[in-house]
């Protein structure tokens, strides 16, 4: 291949197919080379929590394309092809084996990797991380042999990891260092929701806690133990306490990077021809004025599409309101707008939230900052257009559900 032509996407994620497939189909015809470290074609992450840890979801449904896709759209697909550098002067990237590639325009979705345990024990087998397509056939593997488990992190992987739990009918134990769980993303006025829902189903949750180690046996995990001495027995450990955003080629290449590669609106890096999108970006919002890395399904669709018109010279920007879901028991989910912790300073109900069908808001001096509907449907786009509004909502209005959604931002114009 000559050198400095092709369009090389480094990351054979959602993230990576779906820039391959907008730069097809905004009719770029040149050579297309996606890069993949794991031997498995493009796939989508959610299910890996959801349907497919659940049992309800086929294997087949997790691929973002089907196999033929790739030579269909003349996409050079390169699986189990680690990149061990990358070289923005040069316009190339060296392959772990030694091979060099050029490009006209890169773009890396090098996505993020689940942060490790330090304690001892955390390398023992039985104690599972859930990132890859493979991490979640362990832990469904997990799911028939075991009949308790410990899940160390109550953020939204141990949540809904936990559910799967339950419902293959394993006994699950929860350990989290704060006093609730999705404390710093949802506040104490609504992370109640999440913790009684998983007592109700049988989940014991203790918070507070600081884990020391994870015990073993024959090299194999047989409990947890606790800071404060006590031991928890399990089957198996899932461990869910965050990601980090894979920066390393970033970081090397000399790149701006901070909390993930630093991109502009336009999702470009501080090389021009090197871009950045996914769980690895920390992109400038138009809309919040501010730099943001967004760790959901949501982004990896979308961002890379955007990446990909401004790879072809298109003059666009990335300005969608964050969007994510999650599916627990019989609670479904959907939450919109982006709030930092503590970044706001009143909650609002929509409906009652012991019921669990309600929606919250999140405001700020009367702006709406994010909503969240849970059990509620078809609300999604009226809660994005009140983000995006930046307009002032009075809070009665937003919690009388006589008034339709779609109306308060229009009201609020002639109220205020």
């Amino acid at each position: 291949m000559a050198a400095n032509t092709a369009f090389v996407i480094v990351g054979a994620s959602l993230a990576g197919a779906k820039a391959a497939q907008t730069l097809r189909e905004e009719g770029f015809d040149g050579p297309i080379v996606l890069l993949g470290e794991e031997t498995e074609r493009p796939y989508e992450r959610p299910p890996l929590s959801k349907g497919y840890l659940l049992g309800k979801d086929e294997r087949d449904t997790v691929y973002v394309h089907p196999p033929e896709w790739y030579g269909e759209h003349d996409v050079d697909l390169r699986l189990g092809a680690a990149v061990t550098a990358v070289d923005p002067a040069a316009h190339e990237v060296t392959l772990a084996d030694g091979t060099r590639i050029g490009y006209a325009k890169l773009l890396l979705t090098t996505g993020s990797s689940p942060r490790r345990l330090t304690v001892p024990g955390a390398d023992l087998d039985g104690v599972h991380y859930l990132r890859r397509l493979a991490d979640s056939d362990r832990i469904k593997e997990s799911f028939e042999s075991a009949s308790r488990i410990v899940v160390i992190g109550a953020g939204w992987i141990g949540l809904e990891t936990a559910a799967a739990a339950r419902a293959a009918g394993v006994e699950v134990t929860m350990l989290e260092v704060a006093e609730l769980p999705l404390l710093r993303v949802l506040g104490r006025e609504v992370s109640q929701t999440f913790a009684d829902l998983h007592t109700d189903h049988g989940v014991d949750l203790r918070f507070g806690v600081q884990v020391a180690e994870i015990t073993g046996a024959g090299g194999r995990a047989n409990g947890v133990l606790r800071a404060d001495g006590s031991r928890i027995d399990a089957d198996a450990v899932i461990v869910g306490v965050g990601i980090t955003p894979n920066t390393r080629l970033a970081d090397a290449a000399g790149l701006e990077v901070d909390n993930g590669i630093r991109v502009d609106a336009h999702l470009r890096t501080s090389h021009p021809d090197v871009h950045a999108a996914g769980d690895v970006a920390n992109a400038f919002h138009p809309l919040l004025d501010k730099h943001i890395r967004v760790e959901h399904w949501a982004n990896a669709v979308n961002q890379p599409q955007v990446a990909a018109k401004v790879m072809l010279g298109q003059d666009v920007v990335y300005d969608r309101v964050p969007y994510f879901f999650t599916d627990q028991y019989d609670l479904g989910m959907e939450y919109t707008g982006y709030v930092e912790p503590g970044g706001y300073d009143q909650v609002v109900f929509r409906g009652r939230s012991d019921t669990r069908e309600f929606i919250a808001f999140w405001l700020a001096q009367g702006r709406v900052l994010a909503g969240m509907n849970v059990n509620v449907w078809d609300v999604a786009d009226p809660i994005r257009a009140l983000v995006a509004s930046g307009r002032a909502v009075d809070a009665s209005e937003l919690a009388d559900v006589a008034i339709p959604l779609a109306d308060l931002p229009g009201r609020s114009d002639t109220t205020r």
